[in-house]
């Protein structure tokens, strides 16, 4: 126990308390500056983009109003793309000083514990001598007691390394959520980038077919027009597939989508990629009956053959039997979900939302509320089941852009995050491009 080995551990302890320095390269206030203030002046000009659409919606059908809306959304999309790559330019500078300052938190984390390590470890053996040992092996008392006091600041050292070590784990923690949220951010602006991308090409072969015209007559334009409207038709009268094989015209899809949208915020697109059959829900869905309440068993409606595992009945009987009574339907002869065997678990799963009994019940005054009924929704009623979708996509946090979408698609599916696994993420991928090939037909409408 001599001093200079108190001396080393406190230099050692003394290091690891130094002060984080930042390491990244960071934009000057006047870059940022010059930035914020580019950024007001799109923000400004995609006002001005917005009203100038609106007033050319407004006006009567013809060939000189169809090209100035081609015109108005070209522009809005241009003025977005610009938006987003200016927000996608602080974003990185961001990400860029988030990651180095977490990189320097967790060098002084490790250097911290590896010191308390140290500390710790003479402490034991310093504990472990007897008193006599201790003063015999001093060459005065003086130094006896000059080694006790600096034990003791190592010891009052332990308690404020301690302390720190909590705090810069904090620090770290929140610094990674801050993170996260950048980088989120920055992967909704590309995505909106790329769908403007694709809205500016589709405009530009819009606005070329009308130019054209415009050198013919406006016989032609109405050839045209009737054209677009027969496509539009086309679009509101193909089926649009639901789960349990039921099908609906896609404009009374829309509509469903569109109502549920204003109440929850979901944008309407992705809400009909998540119920269709496209979106993964499973083969068997809505070809099985329950036939024993005990057991949850069943049968398959088109054979007849016994089913298991068709319904969980600790879990979802008792509440599927009260949403049957309450709508009177025959329990026995309503149409649930069969277990998927790849998958395993239970079936039991209700209507286009996929819902099952147990998360109905505690979802229906909600439901109810939304749809502006006093009675229990009814899972196999599309207009219910897309407002229930819709408020549980918004419970999981569908309303931020890609991510916020992506993530919520992958747990309405399992109930994971899309990190858990490749097939997880695999759905979420396919749910947003499906969304895409939705929204380019509602453009057409």
């Amino acid at each position: 126990m001599k001093k200079l080995l108190f001396s080393s551990i406190l230099a050692i302890f003394l290091v690891s308390l130094l002060p984080v320095i930042a390491q990244a390269d960071a934009l000057t206030p006047q870059q940022k500056a010059a930035l914020q203030q580019e950024l007001v002046q799109v923000e400004a000009e995609q006002k001005q983009a917005a009203l100038d659409l609106a007033e050319a919606q407004g006006k009567s059908s013809s060939l000189a109003r169809d090209i100035a809306i081609l015109d108005a959304k070209i522009k809005t999309a241009q003025l977005n793309i610009k938006a987003k790559n200016l927000l996608i330019q602080t974003l990185g500078n961001d990400i860029n000083q988030k990651q180095n300052h977490i990189d320097t938190l967790e060098v002084r984390i490790s250097k911290g514990k590896e010191t308390l390590a140290v500390i710790l470890r003479k402490t034991n053996e310093v504990d472990s001598y007897s008193l006599p040992e201790v003063i015999l092996s001093q060459a005065s008392v003086a130094d006896f007691f000059h080694d006790l006091d600096t034990f003791q600041a190592i010891q009052d050292s332990l308690k404020s390394t301690f302390e720190q070590l909590r705090t810069d784990e904090a620090i770290t923690t929140a610094e990674k959520n801050t993170l996260g949220a950048r980088r989120s951010a920055e992967v909704d602006a590309r995505y909106t980038i790329e769908q403007e991308e694709k809205n500016i090409q589709a405009d530009q072969k819009q606005k070329a077919q009308l130019l054209a015209v415009s050198k013919g007559n406006e016989k032609s334009y109405s050839s045209l027009l009737a054209q677009k409207q027969a496509r539009a038709g086309q679009i509101r009268a193909a089926l649009f597939p639901l789960a349990g094989g039921q099908k609906i015209p896609f404009g009374q899809a829309l509509q469903y989508a569109n109502a549920a949208g204003q109440k929850t915020g979901i944008r309407p697109a992705f809400l009909l990629a998540i119920l269709t059959n496209e979106s993964a829900l499973g083969a068997n869905v809505g070809n099985c009956y329950l036939t024993n309440q005990q057991s949850g068993d069943g049968v398959f409606v088109s054979t007849g053959l016994a089913s298991p595992y068709v319904m969980k009945p600790t879990r979802d009987v008792q509440p599927f039997l009260q949403i049957t009574h309450t709508l009177g339907f025959d329990p026995l002869k309503t149409l649930v979900s069969c277990q998927q065997v790849s998958v395993g678990g239970w079936g039991g799963a209700m209507g286009p939302a996929q819902f099952i009994p147990s998360t109905w019940i505690l979802m229906k005054d909600e439901i109810a509320s939304l749809l502006g009924i006093t009675s229990m929704p009814n899972p196999w009623d599309p207009a219910h089941a897309f407002m229930a979708s819709a408020l549980y996509l918004s419970n999981l946090g569908a309303n931020g852009g890609y991510t916020a979408e992506r993530n919520a698609a992958c747990k309405y599916f399992s109930g994971s995050v899309c990190s858990k696994s490749k097939a997880i993420a695999g759905y979420g991928a396919r749910a947003l491009s499906k969304a895409s090939e939705i929204q380019a037909n509602i453009n057409q409408l």
